[in-house]
């Protein structure tokens, strides 16, 4: 039996001595897309950050790639780091560069890629984004789903295995929200086949997912295929989905 890309055993996280992950377990196997929903202030981009080793949980297990990163200096965790990509709510983009040198920007830093070699592997991934015309262009010029593009196109350069996205379609429009669900559904089952999507956007996770996971006060509600969690029984899913459920603690 294949190792599961991603391994959570019994996680825990607080802040303010508020417990946001309460025992948190999961796997994710390799070419699965699962989508992380739950309401403002339950935690979902502390898990997402969790998983990808940005945060240091208070217990528990996180391995990637079979590797328990918990215990790993940042040096150490480096090379696990490069196996994965982290598109950022806010797309993190450096103002001072234009699109090309914000996605060249990871590739200069940790490969010894000529520049040639750089420029053809972004020209590639800013065309598979649909941003071609807009390499020379910086980030105040361009549209917020332009930036959310940018932001996925950085992600995608070092050809991650793993590709984490925080909220990717939130602050925009239907159209550009569109857009970009359909680029992450393109991207399932390329060069980076597993994917972890945080969102809130129920329409959303159902398109661009295989799996669905519900938090909700710390715990994992309800996990599996959307269309299983979409048709659950269980009447604290539904009254999620429906958007009657409270939430029960500030982070």
């Amino acid at each position: 039996m294949a190792t599961p890309v991603i391994e959570l055993e019994n996680v825990w996280k607080a802040f303010d001595e508020k417990d946001v992950l309460k025992g948190i377990s999961l796997s994710l196997s390799e070419g699965v897309t699962l989508s992380v929903m739950g309401g403002s202030g339950e935690g979902k981009t502390v898990l997402l950050r969790v998983i990808a080793g940005l945060i240091k949980p208070d217990a528990g297990i996180v391995r990637l790639f079979g590797e328990n990163i918990v215990p790993l200096r940042e040096e150490a965790l480096l090379p696990i780091r490069r196996r994965t990509g982290f598109v950022f709510q806010g797309a993190a983009l450096f103002d001072s560069l234009t699109v090309f040198e914000n996605v060249a920007f990871p590739l200069r830093e940790h490969t010894g890629m000529s520049e040639a070699e750089i420029a053809e592997r972004v020209s590639s991934c800013l065309a598979t984004v649909g941003l071609s015309e807009a390499a020379g262009l910086l980030p105040a010029v361009i549209s917020g789903g332009m930036r959310k593009r940018a932001g996925i196109a950085r992600a995608l350069v070092m050809e991650p295995e793993v590709v984490f996205y925080d909220e990717p379609t939130a602050g925009l429009d239907p159209s550009n929200a569109r857009l970009v669900g359909e680029l992450i559904a393109k991207l399932r089952g390329g060069v980076c086949k597993t994917a972890v999507v945080v969102t809130h956007d129920q329409e959303f996770a159902t398109f661009i997912a295989d799996r669905m996971a519900i938090l909700h006060d710390g715990h994992i509600l309800a996990d599996g295929p959307p269309e299983a969690i979409v048709a659950s029984p269980d009447p604290e899913v539904q009254a999620f989905l429906a958007g009657e459920m409270r939430v029960t603690y500030g982070q």
